[in-house]
């Protein structure tokens, strides 16, 4: 039992942030049938950001208590990502709209390449540490332990993530979004500003992959230029999994992929004595997506064109 509840936390806390990236994809298809494979590079380019900030915090008042800091990295990264969403829709994906699908997708993976330079002349090739700064003293739970970081990355994940429902669910602007999504000409012909609401969405995106990629550097205690690529993939197939275009299938694709990872690199390690551990945790969540898209190619919960936002 104390196994299974180790690697039902891991799971969650794998799979939180795994769906915070994936919302970043099913909103960006949603309006305008285009994945952003770019994406995962804006999560790196807040967990460096974030990095930054947290190290001129570090110096300029050491004594600020560790959540604090935290929060500040993720404030300070946030708009950082978002305007550079912004430049990458308006400048790589904005004249593509009515193109050929694989000029945008060639064009995204410019992109991301071009993020990955940029991110590597300004903070180097190496791996930097990020500094431990939440008590270490792990919590526990019937008989597993959870640190105080991944707390903290739970309730942020599960707060953004209820956010952006009410926001899509409940808003004018949520709305304006739905609408866009199910169909761009008529929203326009009743006054729905569709650049507009693609920059919001794009924005939204951003701010969403901020979070997970200082909480993913706090996490693993490292981040670097190329960090944003195994999780920015896994995060599409999540998206994938759970039926892209649809925010709650981004969210069940998620945490259903990080639960899949942590309970296979568990229970099948064990089996297997080591031989299938942790290090081939990626085989467990690909396999998986195969059977369910080969089963179910819409993903578990469809593509409901009406949440498509």
């Amino acid at each position: 039992m104390e196994t299974f509840i180790q690697q039902l936390i891991n799971g969650l806390v794998l799979g939180s942030m795994y769906a915070l990236v994936a919302l970043g994809y099913t909103m960006v298809y949603g309006v305008l049938n285009l994945i952003n494979f770019a994406h995962g590079d804006v999560l790196m380019v807040g967990a460096m950001v974030g990095l930054s900030i947290l190290k001129v915090v570090e110096m300029v008042n050491p004594e600020l208590p560790g959540l604090i800091k935290l929060l500040i990295a993720i404030i300070g990264a946030i708009p950082m990502c978002m305007l550079v969403n912004v430049i990458i829709e308006r400048v790589a994906y904005r004249k593509l709209r009515n193109a050929p699908r694989l000029a945008p997708l060639i064009t995204a993976i410019g992109v991301s390449i071009l993020l990955q330079t940029f991110a590597m002349l300004i903070w180097g090739r190496s791996p930097i540490s990020f500094p431990t700064i939440m008590p270490s003293t792990p919590i526990e739970i019937g008989g597993a332990f959870i640190s105080q970081t991944q707390v903290v990355l739970l309730i942020l994940a599960t707060l953004a993530m209820l956010g952006l429902v009410l926001l899509v669910e409940k808003t004018k602007m949520g709305r304006a979004m739905r609408a866009t999504s199910e169909n761009p000409r008529v929203a326009g012909l009743m006054g729905v500003d569709s650049n507009q609401i693609i920059v919001i969405t794009f924005v939204i995106g951003a701010g969403l992959a901020a979070i997970a990629g200082v909480m993913w550097a706090a996490n693993y205690s490292s981040a670097q230029f190329a960090m944003g690529t195994v999780p920015g993939l896994k995060a599409f197939c999540a998206a994938v999994l759970g039926g892209i275009g649809n925010i709650y299938g981004a969210m069940v694709g998620g945490i259903l992929l990080g639960l899949i990872e942590s309970m296979g690199a568990g229970y099948i390690g064990d089996l297997t004595g080591g031989i299938l551990g942790s290090q081939y945790q990626d085989i467990f969540a690909f396999i998986v997506l195969i059977i369910v898209l080969t089963l179910r190619p819409s993903g578990i919960m469809g593509e409901r064109v009406a949440d498509r936002a």
